[in-house]
């Protein structure tokens, strides 16, 4: 916004009057007049508070050329907010500029002064931080009447065309031809066509950095075994401490690895002792001549308390990306769960939250009530946004990751109609590790911008896991059976709507972008996307 960057070039040239010494000239006229004095942005900011005309349909049930109306509204409101904000900045800018002032400076003190600018110092950071909140509800209300508009538009097209065929249909001349134009102005149905087995794993999902365990469950002397992608590997830290990933089969007889130990950073196979560096090179072969034999390792680093690796046979990136919660968290649980379910569906419905207060009634949504709409309202991208009603921000991050941020009042309860107007927050990482087919690693970090004793409660841990657990039960009883139904033939995403839009909805654009649905579909379109990316 220009009025913001004016402000802040103002608070520039303010500092550097204070630290630099630069020239500040006076203002003639008594203090009076310096506050009377006519501003030329005044007149920008003369805009009325449009609450008092806004329609009152409180307990109503909304068409959506009402719905509409509220929504313009609502940009008005927050423009006029944003306004009034930006002038609060202006006007505590022209104190500034009178506590500078060289004949005011005469009858005060250094310390008088430094106290008032510090006082608007802090002032005017709040001030500021007030029009980065109005930013985001514009940002927030301008999507909002987007959506709505599209509602409206979509069914003054629905209304045109039910007009136009009575018409047709009542009229027994009507040509074939006049018939066939009616039909192609109809929308088609948005759906997939996802059932039937899974299909092999592409390539192309293989080839991104996945994080596979915590850091913390990966002692200097444990191993961790996991599936990835149906192969089985093993985890385990090396002698300078660097974490490894090599695959779980003795080169020898084939024999899991994971049922030995680790030895002077080496992991020894139970049955005749032959041991593996983090890199796969077999360097100790007890009562027999050390022959040149390798396993296979994958690329494997540590970042942020967490293990990755990267399982595709294409480079792997420079950079890992980063999972941490955002400033003002700490970490409470990371939870790892091996699930009998293919991680398409999980995530399916980790990036569901429309199906809340029906299935998770006896946990977090609790006496939540049922909304008459919910939508899921995204950016460009469609890969992050916000749920509607609900103060829950939710992102999707290639390949498995879903993070999301709950604002909350207390456990079970929510508060406000966005993330920002809540006090308390709960962020979730869920990463959806594809085991195999039909089975998922799934790791859980919970974190939280509140009440950080929790930290240092004993046994903290397993009540975090106990509750995570009984969350988790309540959807797998419903994913499993979807599961068993797909690989009958059933569609798993038959009949797509509105709510649906963080698992189905693409823009027409681009196509590449189809990839939450689950299974073949799921694994195959999500290939093709990741196939054209750039890192």
């Amino acid at each position: 916004m220009y009025f913001l960057n004016y402000s802040l070039n103002l608070v520039h040239i303010g500092s550097q009057c204070v630290r630099g010494g630069f020239r500040v000239f006076a203002i003639i006229g008594d203090e009076s007049g310096l506050i009377e004095r006519k501003n030329p942005w005044t007149t920008l900011f003369d805009v009325e508070d449009p609450r008092s005309k806004v329609p009152q349909y409180k307990g109503k049930f909304l068409d959506v050329n009402q719905a509409l109306e509220v929504a313009r509204y609502d940009i008005q409101y927050c423009d006029w907010k944003a306004r009034q904000d930006v002038l609060t900045i202006m006007l505590l800018h022209e104190k500034v500029v009178e506590v500078l002032n060289p004949l005011a400076r005469e009858f005060k003190s250094i310390g008088t002064i430094k106290k008032e600018l510090a006082e608007l110092q802090e002032e005017l950071a709040q001030a500021h931080n007030q029009v980065h909140i109005s930013e985001a509800r514009v940002s927030t209300a301008l999507e909002k009447l987007a959506y709505m508009e599209t509602l409206v538009n979509d069914k003054i097209v629905q209304d045109r065309n039910t007009t136009e065929q009575e018409l047709l249909l009542s009229t027994p001349s009507t040509s074939k031809e006049s018939l066939d134009t009616v039909k192609s102005r109809q929308q088609p149905r948005k759906n997939l066509n996802v059932s039937g087995p899974v299909q092999p794993y592409s390539d192309q999902l293989k080839n991104f950095w996945y994080p596979v365990a915590f850091s913390a469950d990966l002692k200097d002397d444990t191993m961790v075994p996991i599936d990835c992608f149906e192969e089985p590997w093993v985890l385990f830290r090396g002698k300078d401490g660097k974490p490894g990933c090599v695959q779980n089969t003795c080169a020898h007889r084939a024999c899991p690895l994971h049922l030995g130990s680790v030895n002077e950073g080496r992991i020894q196979c139970p049955y005749h002792g032959w041991e593996y560096s983090i890199d796969g090179k077999c360097e100790k072969m007890p009562s027999t001549k050390l022959l040149n034999v390798k396993i296979k390792a994958l690329p494997c680093f540590e970042q942020e308390g967490m293990i990755w690796i990267w399982p595709g046979n294409d480079p792997p990136t420079a950079n890992l990306p980063s999972l941490l919660p955002p400033p003002g968290f700490q970490i409470h649980a990371e939870i790892v769960m091996e699930l009998p379910v293919e991680h398409g569906l999980l995530l399916d419905n980790l990036l569901d939250l429309a199906h809340a207060p029906f299935t998770h009634t006896s946990t977090f949504a609790k006496g939540w009530s049922v909304p008459s709409l919910v939508k899921f309202l995204t950016p460009a991208s469609g890969l992050q946004g916000y749920w509607d009603p609900y103060p829950i921000d939710m992102e999707f991050r290639p390949p498995c990751m879903v993070l999301s941020t709950i604002g909350i009042s207390k456990p079970g309860k929510l508060e406000g109609q966005s993330t920002r107007e809540c006090a308390t927050h709960l962020h979730q990482l869920h990463v959806c590790l594809p085991s195999s087919r039909q089975k998922t690693r799934l790791l859980y970090r919970m974190s939280l911008d509140f009440a950080p004793i929790l930290k240092h409660v004993p046994f903290m841990q397993h009540l975090w896991r106990h509750f995570a657990e009984k969350v988790l039960n309540e959807d797998l009883r419903l994913v499993l059976g979807q599961q068993e139904r797909m690989l009958k033939g059933a569609n798993v995403w038959n009949w797509p709507v509105s709510y649906d839009k963080l698992g189905h909805f693409i823009p027409e654009d681009d196509q590449r972008l189809l990839i939450f649905g689950s299974s073949s579909d799921y694994l195959k379109k999500f290939a093709e996307w990741s196939s054209t990316r750039t890192d």
